[in-house]
């Protein structure tokens, strides 16, 4: 008896994964992706390269060694950039959320945050590339 419960919930769960699957994948209708060449540079949780809490953000979040953010220049809020938008950026893996800004002298500049590590900020530089980051689509 318990044998056919089994194949009865057996048999339900496929059909349930096969419908599931059968559809096409919606599209993100809700946003678009626009890209950007900026200035990027690497920043880390130390006094010397922060004003006030080197942990706390200029947004007020935490930062973590590991963690996928970058800081970005006023004048890319203005461009979308603002808190917590997704950004994909050339040369490294996975997505960045935007959780800083930068002193308003800086113009079209990423930082991404490289933790503690001082070495890893150094040796990443300064260089020119090419980001991607999402937006609400304007209705």
């Amino acid at each position: 008896m318990l044998y056919i419960y089994f194949m009865q919930f057996r048999f339900l769960f496929l059909m349930i994964l096969t419908i599931s699957c059968s559809e096409e994948p919606k599209e993100d209708s809700e946003y678009i992706w626009d890209s950007v060449v900026v200035t990027a540079s690497a920043y880390n949780s130390t006094v010397r390269q922060t004003s006030g809490n080197p942990n706390i953000t200029a947004f007020g979040d935490s930062l973590k060694p590991g963690m996928k953010y970058i800081a970005v220049s006023r004048d890319l809020l203005r461009k979308g950039l603002k808190h917590n938008t997704p950004v994909v950026i050339e040369g490294f893996e996975g997505i960045y959320l935007v959780k800083d800004k930068m002193h308003h002298k800086w113009r079209n500049h990423i930082d991404i945050y490289m933790g503690e590590d001082i070495e890893a900020a150094r040796a990443w530089g300064r260089r020119k590339v090419c980001i991607d980051f999402r937006l609400p689509k304007e209705e």
